[in-house]
């Protein structure tokens, strides 16, 4: 699939964020455009105006590794927006890596990871890949993410959920900056993996229908959210405040273990708790979220 489009409105929107004077340039009088001009650039990144306006139109098939880390001094990329413009180069030179389509078939997990996510008994644990599917979860999790699992849509998708499911504003009390994390994730997915009709067939349903979605997509913005503390509403327990951690699968490539915990003696551990145990008490041949009261 061609990307030239992507890499366009990443570097356009990347130039737009830097302002003459961020970059040590005198800002001058007469600036008809936010940010830095494709001249200025050029010249921050000591190649031709000619050239960089070839790479930003698109172009960045056979660009040396040196160019490209010029172009990203001189946009001041951070370091996952450096390895979002790589990615992106990469997949134009055609890498079989990352021209190798993935399938949206749910992959065959090994057993020791489910054994693994079982094994954690007082949190969440999970396991998704780069469109936020909900590939594998222990017993609490399906519990925790009860609404996501009632979608009508297979495999449950967490960005489906975030954006065109109501029941997702309750759940998040802060779902703007759920929203952003979210869209950080499949914009960076679709960096390193361009070539996912999946991802782009989910991308291109979520803009048609939302767009709280379709704004933040067209920001560009990729960021790595590996930890941190979200808040919750579940509609069983109530509030909860979780500290989440995920981690690369390194045997699954693309795959991202999740867990979910709570301060020791605090009420989320408490609401936590009693998740479990109305989870344990559930008979096996249903899913437990299935069983679980509708409270409001």
């Amino acid at each position: 699939m061609d990307n030239r489009d992507e890499v366009r409105e990443f570097l356009t929107s990347r130039r737009a964020k830097i302002t003459p004077e961020q970059a040590g340039l005198p800002a001058g009088t007469r600036r008809r455009v936010p940010g830095l001009l494709r001249s200025e650039v050029a010249t921050l990144a000591d190649v031709s105006v000619d050239y960089y306006g070839k790479l930003e139109r698109g172009n960045l098939a056979g660009v040396s590794p040196a160019v490209l880390e010029s172009v990203a001094r001189a946009l001041q990329l951070d370091e996952v927006e450096r390895a979002h413009l790589l990615h992106l180069a990469q997949a134009q030179e055609g890498s079989d890596t990352l021209a190798r389509s993935r399938s949206s078939r749910r992959p065959t997990l090994p057993q020791s990871l489910q054994w693994t996510l079982d094994a954690v008994t007082a949190g969440p644990a999970f396991v998704t890949n780069g469109r936020l599917d909900l590939i594998a979860a222990n017993q609490l999790a399906r519990a925790f993410f009860t609404d996501v699992y009632d979608s009508d849509t297979p495999p449950p998708n967490m960005a489906r959920f975030q954006f065109l499911d109501p029941a997702a504003r309750r759940f998040h009390p802060d779902w703007d900056l759920i929203a952003d994390m979210t869209v950080d994730v499949l914009r960076t997915e679709a960096g390193r993996n361009p070539h996912d009709k999946d991802l782009h067939d989910l991308v291109g349903e979520l803009s048609t229908r939302s767009d709280a979605f379709r704004t933040r997509w067209g920001s560009h913005n990729v960021r790595r959210h590996g930890a941190g503390v979200k808040r919750f509403h579940h509609r069983v327990v109530g509030e909860l405040t979780l500290a989440w951690h995920g981690s690369a699968v390194d045997d699954e490539p693309g795959l991202t273990l999740l867990i979910y915990t709570a301060e020791p003696g605090s009420p989320s551990e408490e609401a936590l708790r009693l998740l479990a145990s109305w989870t344990a008490s559930q008979d096996d041949a249903a899913p437990p979220a299935d069983r679980l009261p509708r409270g409001s």
